[in-house]
């Protein structure tokens, strides 16, 4: 008998329990990756999993993202009176609610209190991600056909968010994150900014006259670095924003993230301080890359 078909007669051999030693191995290989607890169901229909159930090459990669990211809201829900047992969540941009139902597996379904809120512009995901809650018994959450700025007014949701999130919500959609946050008094924000074309499009116009104003205008002269300047600048002014209205702001990394080169994430953590340095740096940026337009707009001082 040759090596292969030896080492295939003991895979195919039972263990306790009747099961095969290769069948034993990958239900301990599960058993050791997931949470305890944790929805294999959800995590197939994910596509974090495989249709089996099982762990491949991918899915563990997957899993891996989905616990790095998760890690950074845990922690902020836990800052939260009660632990976060009661906390809201609103989900912006939510897509498929891959966010939203993964933070509610993991951290409000064994509770009894704590809401999450996924808000996407495309009804078909909507209707999907209703009926699949439904289907895994996940009844706190509710799913709402509305864009990020419509939600900051819709009767849906509740006067107060205490998390709100925006992961790779485009262009200007993470400012209005932001602007929902602040109006529903958020005590904390987790943003992974994407396609900040905004600002970008206003170092264009002003362009000529920036280059005849200052050296400074070298930077974004060319197209690639207007765009890549201009999305570095976008991200410096939220977080600017975010501090002159009394958040204290953490800029990291989401480490592992492959599938998109957007990986600055942003935490905000509401402390009431609103900085004054950071209002007038702001008004001061804004000035020298002349985008006042903005500070009528996104970046509106009171």
């Amino acid at each position: 008998m040759n090596a292969h078909a030896l080492n295939k007669t003991r895979d195919d051999h039972p263990a306790k329990g009747g099961k095969t030693a290769k069948v034993a191995k990958a239900d301990a290989e599960l058993a050791e990756a997931l949470r305890p607890g944790q929805s294999v169901e959800l995590l197939k229909e994910l596509h974090i999993l495989t249709r089996e159930g099982r762990l491949n090459q991918d899915s563990r990669r997957k899993l891996k993202q989905v616990y790095h990211l998760f890690q950074f809201i845990e922690q902020l829900l836990r800052e939260l009176p009660e632990g976060g047992a009661n906390a809201t969540l609103a989900d912006h941009g939510a897509g498929k609610s891959y966010l939203g139902f993964i933070v509610y597996d993991l951290f409000f379904r064994a509770g009894q209190g704590g809401h999450v809120y996924g808000i996407e512009t495309r009804a078909e995901l909507v209707k999907k991600s209703r009926e699949l809650a439904q289907r895994l018994g996940f009844d706190r959450m509710s799913f709402l056909n509305l864009t990020v700025a419509e939600s900051a007014t819709a009767g849906e949701l509740p006067s107060q968010i205490d998390v709100v999130t925006a992961l790779h919500a485009c262009d200007t959609a993470t400012d209005d994150a932001i602007a929902f946050g602040l109006a529903k008094k958020a005590r904390c924000m987790v943003l992974v900014p994407c396609c900040q074309a905004e600002v970008a499009a206003c170092l264009r116009e002003t362009k000529a006259l920036a280059l005849s104003r200052t050296p400074l205008a070298e930077l974004w002269r060319h197209p690639l670095h207007t765009r890549e300047i201009g999305s570095q600048l976008t991200n410096v002014l939220r977080c600017l924003y975010l501090e002159a209205n009394g958040y204290s702001v953490t800029v990291t990394e989401l480490v592992g993230w492959e599938h998109s080169m957007k990986n600055e994430l942003i935490l905000a953590r509401h402390t009431g301080q609103r900085k004054a340095s950071a209002a007038a740096r702001l008004r001061e940026l804004l000035a020298q890359f002349g985008l006042d337009a903005l500070g009528d707009t996104r970046f509106r001082l009171d």
